[in-house]
């Protein structure tokens, strides 16, 4: 992303934000991995989106109608002692030649600085909760303010989520952004293919996965965007496994449920596929079922529909599919009525994806499921998972299946970002058959 998208993000939320008014934003802090080991730092998702830049202890202030400049960053000042240890630091000058702001002041002086901005202010977009040390600081400085009411000096009176108004512009995706997301789903479909080529009786999970990380990595994903799941045979039923400590089995399927992290946006794939490259009749059987159900739900995702008829779609030919092999016993309409394939499918069919994985975003608006618009994009990942074996079909046992891909809504439709990775049987089949030695 340029300055210039940066630039069009800050726009948009200066342009519905109330006059006399400020928005802060404080970014992520360091995490401990472990004793003195940090986690590789990542921005804060909407920090990010806003300025594109990735530094800890820094703060975006925004002051529509500013004389010298609506845009502020507070960062860390430049220091070459702690850049030789730590890595180069962008300091003021480079805050502002380099990632746009108006005015840049040190992080250190936040005390100093804040509360005159803050002054005056009708209305503070500012989200409590998120960082529960800035928090503190925030409600010194305000009641810092109304303590010095007597001098003339006046306080915000109303307080406003930033995190809702920042929610709702993320959802709908830039041309930047959806060329950024198609290629992270591009590369994460070329990892489950390569997995696919891999995957042989008695590799181990982790290694499998190790094949995924260096695909992502090679193409310049330098992250999963998420831990990625991969679980052989009954590992495959528990929805969010991620030991992926266990030896792969002949007859098992294997579900990999891994995407790509690009210029921070996600991809999120799911494919599964057998362990020795042939499905047997049974896994067959289940496989299609999801496929169909997948199919129909992906037919639903397109402007004017609302966000549950792609689920709804899922869950109609998953319970007629069920009832058909038998898993599921009486008439449809009671059946999907009475949620008897929770049993089997006990999760959404979709979320929203975008800079978050989960992205963020309203499901609802006003009490009603909200409708699909161009530049949304979602998740499709219809699922069956038979865990309990109790009373069912010795052939059933075990197996899990989920297929999930990327999907963008257009003008006219949809766009599957992630159509590279293979999902019809016979691909599946013939890919394993064409990799083996």
């Amino acid at each position: 992303m340029n300055k210039n998208e940066f630039a069009k993000r800050r726009q948009r939320l200066i342009d519905i934000m109330s006059p006399n008014s400020i928005a802060v934003l404080p970014n992520a802090k360091v995490k401990t991995r472990n004793r003195d080991v940090d986690h590789i730092y990542r921005s804060d998702s909407n920090f990010h989106y806003l300025s594109g830049f990735d530094e800890p202890e820094s703060v975006i202030v925004i002051v529509p109608g500013r004389p010298h400049g609506e845009y502020l960053l507070f960062c860390r000042e430049r220091d070459i002692t702690k850049e030789m240890w730590d890595g180069y630091r962008a300091g003021q000058e480079g805050a502002v030649e380099q990632y746009g702001a108006d005015d840049s002041y040190p992080y250190s002086d936040l005390n100093d600085i804040l509360p005159g901005l803050l002054e005056g202010k009708e209305k503070v977009y500012y989200t409590m909760g998120n960082r529960y040390g800035f928090d503190q600081r925030m409600v010194g400085w305000l009641n810092h303010l109304r303590n010095a009411s007597r001098q003339g000096k006046h306080s915000p009176n109303e307080m406003i989520e930033l995190d809702h108004c920042l929610n709702e512009l993320r959802l709908y995706k830039s041309s930047s952004e959806i060329k950024a997301m198609r290629h992270a789903a591009e590369v994460s479909a070329q990892a489950h293919i390569r997995a696919m080529q891999f995957t042989r009786s008695g590799k181990w999970e982790y290694q499998v996965e190790a094949e995924i990380i260096h695909e992502f990595m090679k193409n310049d994903c330098r992250s999963p965007a998420y831990p990625s799941i991969v679980g052989g045979g009954e590992n495959g039923c528990i929805l969010h496994y991620i030991e992926n400590n266990r030896r792969l089995k002949n007859n098992d399927l294997l579900l990999i449920d891994a995407g790509a992290e690009y210029d921070y946006y996600a991809a999120d794939i799911t494919r599964t596929f057998p362990v020795n490259g042939k499905f047997n009749a049974a896994q067959k059987t289940l496989y299609n079922i999801v496929l169909d159900a997948q199919k129909a739900a992906i037919a639903e995702v397109k402007p004017g529909n609302h966000w549950n008829q792609p689920h709804e779609a899922a869950i109609r030919v998953i319970t007629e599919g069920l009832l058909t092999i038998g898993l599921l016993k009486g008439k449809l309409e009671t059946l999907i009525k009475n949620e008897k394939y929770r049993d089997f499918y006990m999760h959404r069919t979709g979320h929203w994806l975008g800079m978050d994985v989960h992205d963020v975003g309203d499901y609802k608006v006003g009490g009603e499921w909200r409708l699909l618009e161009p530049g949304m994009v979602l998740t499709v990942e219809p699922g069956l998972y038979i865990r309990n074996p109790k009373n069912i079909d010795k052939k059933w046992h075990f197996i899990g299946i989920r297929i999930e891909d990327d999907i963008l809504v257009t003008k006219t439709g949809h766009d599957v970002l992630s159509k590279a990775a293979p999902k019809e049987v016979d691909e599946i089949e013939a890919l394993m058959a064409a990799a083996k030695p």
